[in-house]
């Protein structure tokens, strides 16, 4: 069975409005000193502990992107779900520090 991608409808009162044009803004890029993350702690993932980052705004590539350079340098497992990205174990300490180095701008939230 083939993976097919659902098609958004949607509906504008602009009559020259154009859905590229709504995919572009979606595609746009910000800048990492633009993005206004939110670095939450959570310890009741299963009984283990996770930092959730949250508010990102990019492509989904992006968002891969910088999940796996934070897993690779923290050394540990995690995942992308729902914009969100879910790192194992409590290492917000090390991600807030490669943060920071690559320009993000982030808020300490919770814990």
């Amino acid at each position: 069975m083939k993976n097919k991608r659902k098609k958004l409808n949607f509906y504008s009162t602009n009559p020259d409005f154009i859905a590229e044009d709504f995919e572009e803004i979606n595609e746009k890029i910000i800048e990492p000193k633009q993005q206004n993350l939110e670095v939450w702690i959570d310890k009741h993932r299963a009984g283990k502990t996770a930092v959730i980052i949250k508010n990102f705004i990019g492509s989904k590539e992006e968002l891969k992107n910088l999940a796996k350079k934070l897993k690779t340098h923290c050394g540990v497992g995690g995942s992308v779900k729902n914009n969100e990205i879910i790192i194992q174990g409590n290492v917000r300490e090390k991600i807030m520090d490669l943060l920071e180095k690559d320009g993000y701008k982030f808020k300490r939230v919770g814990g």
